[in-house]
């Protein structure tokens, strides 16, 4: 089935209004709920041939996200779909004033190759949940994931409501040059814009979750020990293919040295050999040959071995890093953390505005003035304070870009409302209608208007 004629059915079953009926709904995420649980093992295989995630990461950092997606529109999603009553102002009266969530139509969803389940299925969730029918686009860098995908959800479900949509940059540049009610993007700032630019053709409203140069910041306040373990596990987490993950590293002078230690000390802790369990390969070739060229042999703290056969590269701290080297010039995207010195706090917040936006940022530091200067003077999509990451984990936080990083959010409720038109609706009365809106004019009328307005 040619994908126009998909997606032409799409908006043919919208139109039909199946979709929303919360029962309807839900009848279907139950199914996808139970799908992926009877077939955990089918896509921990897959997703291992793709880069050696293993069936721990898997489960924690993708499947255990769906599922929550997943459960958490099943218990809220009649209280977010119900319409909610606003105040209705005096020039209104006598009527009733409401605000209706109503689903946009048939949506895009392109997902990423690093986290591939999460990244793809949990805004198709989010877009199902609020009454939407879907094209999911998966990254075709992950090849296995993307045919688990396409096969679990191809034959379970009617093409008219949900379709996975197999291939490659081809096929995305196709389904770029039809007309959607909204497209949900994940992935680089280089190609979202060629999303953007697509979508603008037809006015359709986008979702960006991009991504940019995310700083930690730690502090001489800071508790060291359990800044250096969370850094560590943070950054090199997916082999440091992690959009949220810390970009790069700014420590105070004054305790420099002692925590590039501490930051060793964890690295070998945490075992990330070539074969091991809890590390990832980088995703291809193309990726590991970039991420190598950026490791300077002259400022190489800790790490910096490769195996090509393999694609592993070892968890590499950069020291005496300034902001002019290469690998300060564009997401890292892979496990080599460069690590800057400062002295003055609220000087080095001052150059991280002056950079784009990153989607997040982390200080460590016990310092309470520190962490009101974090939050008020910086923009970012969203963060932690003595923690990395984790914020994804509260699906009553949206997450999102800013900026170069991104536009609009999800999870959670915001996920509901990404892929939701707020629909405002008065209703007036037929009765005790003033005359005063209209003609003929008179300086009286407007002088009550006036009063009123």
């Amino acid at each position: 089935m040619k994908i126009q004629e998909v997606v032409s059915n799409q908006k043919a079953f919208f139109n039909t209004q199946q979709t929303k009926n919360i029962k309807f709904r839900k009848m279907y995420l139950e199914k996808l709920r139970d799908i992926i649980i009877n077939n955990e093992n089918l896509l921990c295989e897959a997703i291992h041939k793709d880069f050696g995630k293993s069936k721990f990461d898997t489960f924690t950092t993708e499947l255990s996200f769906v599922l929550n997606d997943i459960d958490y529109y099943l218990k809220n999603l009649n209280s977010l779909s119900k319409p909610k009553k606003v105040t209705t102002n005096l020039a209104n009266q006598i009527g009733k004033s409401s605000i209706h969530p109503e689903p946009l139509g048939c949506v895009l969803v392109i997902g990423a190759w690093n986290y591939p389940y999460q990244l793809s299925l949990s805004p198709m969730i989010a877009a199902l949940a609020a009454g939407n029918c879907c094209i999911l686009k998966p990254s075709e860098i992950a090849e296995n994931t993307m045919k688990a995908m396409a096969k679990l959800i191809n034959e379970n479900f009617p093409p008219e409501y949900l379709y996975v949509y197999e291939g490659g940059i081809d096929e995305t540049t196709e389904l770029l040059k039809l007309k959607f009610d909204k497209i949900f993007f994940t992935g680089s700032t280089k190609v979202g814009k060629i999303v953007y630019k697509a979508a603008a053709e037809h006015l359709t409203p986008v979702v960006l979750e991009l991504g940019g140069k995310s700083p930690a910041i730690v502090t001489k306040d800071a508790d060291l020990e359990i800044a250096a373990k969370r850094i560590v596990w943070g950054k090199f987490l997916n082999a440091g293919q992690t959009c949220v993950a810390p970009d790069y590293l700014l420590v105070e002078e004054s305790i420099h040295e002692q925590f590039m230690e501490m930051l060793r000390k964890y690295i070998t802790e945490f075992q990330y050999g070539p074969d091991a369990e809890q590390y990832t390969r980088i995703i291809n070739r193309r990726n590991f040959d970039r991420l190598v060229k950026l490791i300077p042999e002259d400022k190489l703290y800790f790490g910096g071995n490769s195996d090509t056969e393999k694609l592993y590269i070892e968890p590499t701290l950069l020291n005496n890093i300034n902001w002019e080297d290469d690998v300060m010039q564009e997401e890292i995207f892979g496990p080599i953390l460069p690590v800057i010195s400062f002295t003055n706090f609220n000087l080095i917040l001052t150059t991280i505005l002056e950079l784009e936006k990153p989607l997040a940022a982390y200080l460590f530091t016990r310092n309470s003035e520190e962490k009101e200067a974090f939050k008020s003077k910086l923009s970012f999509g969203g963060g932690c304070i003595n923690d990395v990451i984790m914020h994804l984990g509260n699906d009553r936080l949206p997450f999102g870009g800013v900026g170069n990083s991104g536009i609009g959010n999800y999870h959670g409720k915001y996920g509901f409302e990404a892929f939701s038109h707020q629909k405002s609706i008065l209703e007036k009365a037929t009765w005790g209608e003033p005359s005063i809106k209209y003609p003929p004019y008179t300086e009286k009328k407007l002088s009550w208007i006036k009063k009123l307005l």
